[in-house]
């Protein structure tokens, strides 16, 4: 669809620099320059770079926060025929462990939510010493876990222990064992804070110039919705003066 509108997918480019030019905007990636009337950058676990490549970090950062999973054993499946999902806890913009169905039967079990020790960091081998220093020295990552320390703690144990996550599953599937549950991909979150401590659940977008930048997604469904593009569009048609 992209293509067909006269657009381009630029893959293994990476973004070195951004220029607001005044009646362009200079973007240096995969080692060439594209030159765009207004730009959106939707970076993601890369949002802090992109905003500080126009000189706008803000009061956020983003911090890496993994969410394990596990399968469901099959024997295991029929128990489990819709979504299962816990009340939220309003103290943090991540639901918690939860069972799901997919489309081919299986069900996923999870996520839980801890730190990540890179920004890309998907297994606890994965660790980026200059990333993991500039998450711990933000003043909002040092609040935050002074806060919610304890709760830290028991997160990590269930990522270490499949017996601890399993005692989480059973609040729902009371039968279920460490045993019933195989490791699945993991993900990561890209979770802002900001320098009080406070976990943003909301979106953050900001703009600079001809750049719009989008700080913070509250969700992994979120980065993917089209009526937040449109809302982000209509931003722009507003602020070029068209109806």
């Amino acid at each position: 669809d992209l293509a067909a509108r006269g657009g381009r997918v630029l893959l293994s480019s990476p973004v070195t620099a951004i220029r607001d030019e005044g009646d362009r905007v200079a973007v240096t990636a995969g080692g060439q320059t594209l030159r765009v009337d207004r730009l959106v950058a939707c970076g993601g676990l890369s949002s802090d770079a992109l905003a500080a490549m126009v000189d706008d970090p803000g009061d956020v950062r983003i911090i890496p926060f993994r969410g394990e999973y596990y399968h469901l054993r099959a024997q295991l499946r029929d128990r489990v025929r819709g979504l299962v999902y816990p009340v939220p806890d309003p103290r943090y913009p991540f639901l918690g462990v939860h069972l799901t169905r997919d489309l081919t039967g299986g069900v996923h079990v999870g996520p839980n939510a801890v730190l990540a020790l890179a920004l890309e960091g998907y297994r606890w081998r994965d660790v980026n010493p200059r990333e993991l220093a500039r998450v711990l020295t933000w003043p909002g990552m040092r609040r935050l876990a002074r806060e919610h320390w304890r709760n830290g703690l028991a997160e990590m144990a269930g990522s270490l222990s499949r017996r601890r996550f399993a005692a989480a599953v059973r609040r729902y599937l009371p039968e279920v064992q460490a045993g019933d549950l195989t490791r699945a991909p993991a993900g990561v979150r890209a979770q802002a804070v900001r320098r009080s401590g406070e976990l943003v659940d909301d979106f953050v977008i900001r703009s600079s110039g001809r750049v719009t930048v989008v700080r913070n997604a509250p969700s992994p469904a979120a980065t993917s919705s089209l009526a937040i593009a449109e809302h982000i569009v209509g931003q722009l048609v507003g602020a070029e003066g068209r109806p």
